[in-house]
């Protein structure tokens, strides 16, 4: 894999990045691996009543797309995803099981669905989110990205709009010398 890219559903920032993502792998030709972040896992023991359905829906989500990454299914990880962050970001809906079960219709993977509901995927979600989480370090959310070559991931990059595919090129290209540098460690300014 050229990128591994680590998501929660839930997430707008996340979205936005994984767009961006997509634009580069097109135009560079490279893959990307779908893994889970979980922001229920982070959040554990401190998720507000009114984020619980979104972020169980999105825990669903995280099942089919670790098991489809077990069957090296990366691209149908990443339609799947595509599908949901349309009907949730893009449309402005909150995630939820009609939405989680439509995009997965919509993505063709109607024989994959029964993972949503299979608790078992839990310990390859929770795995998968150690991993990322381990790779950036503390107080850092969705997304996560990780590079070969690179020791370590970075959280994002985090982006306000998905750029054009000119200025898509100029992060990535900007991003990947800094990422395989190990002496660095962080760029980061106030959200506006």
């Amino acid at each position: 894999m050229d990128a591994t890219f680590f998501f929660d559903p839930a997430c707008p920032w996340t979205w936005r990045t994984s767009r961006w993502l997509v634009a580069v792998a097109e135009a560079r030709g490279l893959r990307v691996e779908w893994r889970a972040f979980s922001l229920a896992i982070l959040n554990e023991g401190r998720i507000a009543p009114e984020y619980a359905d979104a972020l169980a829906a999105s825990g669903r989500a995280l099942r089919l797309v670790e098991a489809l990454r077990a069957e090296g299914r990366h691209d149908d990880a990443g339609r799947f995803y595509a599908e949901l962050g349309a009907r949730i970001h893009d449309a402005g809906n909150p995630p939820s099981d009609e939405i989680v079960d439509a995009a997965v219709e919509a993505a063709g993977l109607a024989a994959a669905a029964p993972a949503l509901d299979d608790e078992r995927w839990d310990r390859a979600v929770r795995e998968s989110h150690d991993l990322s989480y381990a790779s950036v370090g503390p107080d850092v959310g969705s997304p996560v990205l990780m590079v070969p070559g690179a020791e370590r991931g970075i959280h994002g990059p985090i982006l306000t709009e998905v750029p054009g595919t000119a200025d898509a090129l100029t992060v990535w290209d900007s991003l990947l010398p800094l990422m395989r540098l190990p002496a660095f460690h962080e760029i980061k300014r106030a959200r506006h």
